[in-house]
């Protein structure tokens, strides 16, 4: 994304997640417990706006996504958007299902790692949202639910037949977003959905230790290898080595580069810069 900003200001308070900042990292938080982190109109464009202002104002070097109380999301609220949407046109669902998608490419495209610690339930959008993330940790508890099929939707929403077979292939993702069976955390971990299985009740804490592993590291590094991961998904390997040239020519040009042998040299750790 780009860091140039016009006339709007950052965001003072977010009203439908809690975001909170130190030292470069950013913690997002799912606060709505009592109904299980469901999502609303305005909690997804919350979270658009605000991956975005953070892209833009490149202070956050690293993000955890979490969920407050038993479980980490449970999708999109059943009253709040469900029952609204059946009453809205094709324009109107249309503009609703391009908000939700455009959350997942946020989460992908954003310059830093993005962590999602989970646990209890992610299902549906939830679990999409932590599908998105660079990272997931998760407690023993967790079960991952793509639950579109069993709504009358297709199982591929918010690029979830996009990112699934990438994660755990695709004969695994087929049978995951057809059945919407729930996949258990052992499972997930055998799958490759897991990065980090954590001991019970520590995946926020897990996943805390990782953001400031990542932020604390060379973040334009980090930057580059997650647009490359992202970008050459799709490329031939020819277009893909070219890519990786450049960038690479370029990174051999910065700080961070130089940095790391005069460190090297002068036997010290290195001090990042991030540029």
């Amino acid at each position: 994304m780009s860091p140039f900003a016009g006339s709007a200001r950052s965001t003072g308070a977010w009203q439908h997640i809690r975001v909170t900042r130190e030292d470069g990292v950013a913690t997002v938080t799912l606060a709505r417990p009592e109904k299980l982190n469901a999502l609303t109109f305005e909690s997804y464009a919350d979270l658009r706006d605000l991956l975005a202002e953070l892209s833009r104002e490149r202070s956050v070097r690293a993000l955890v996504l979490a969920g407050e109380g038993r479980g980490f999301c449970s999708g999109g609220d059943v009253e709040e958007i469900i029952g609204v949407t059946l009453g809205m046109d094709t324009a109107q669902l249309l503009d609703f299902n391009r908000m939700t998608g455009q959350v997942v490419r946020a989460i992908r495209e954003c310059p830093f790692p993005v962590i999602a610690a989970v646990h209890g339930v992610a299902a549906g959008a939830g679990a999409v949202l932590a599908l998105a993330a660079d990272f997931r940790v998760a407690d023993p508890s967790a079960r991952f639910a793509f639950l579109f099929t069993r709504v009358g939707l297709s199982g591929g929403d918010m690029g979830a037949a996009y990112l699934l077979p990438r994660v755990i292939g695709l004969g695994h993702a087929t049978r995951v977003l057809m059945l919407g069976d729930p996949v258990r955390a052992p499972e997930a971990e055998r799958l490759g959905l897991i990065s980090e299985l954590a001991e019970e009740g520590r995946a926020d804490e897990r996943a805390a230790a990782l953001a400031r592993r990542l932020a604390d590291g060379p973040a334009l590094a980090h930057a580059q290898t997650k647009a490359l991961l992202t970008a050459e998904l799709d490329m031939p390997l020819a277009a893909a080595v070219e890519m990786d040239a450049a960038t690479q020519a370029l990174l051999m040009n910065s700080a961070d580069y130089a940095e790391f042998h005069a460190a090297f040299t002068e036997k010290r750790p290195p001090q990042w810069q991030g540029k």
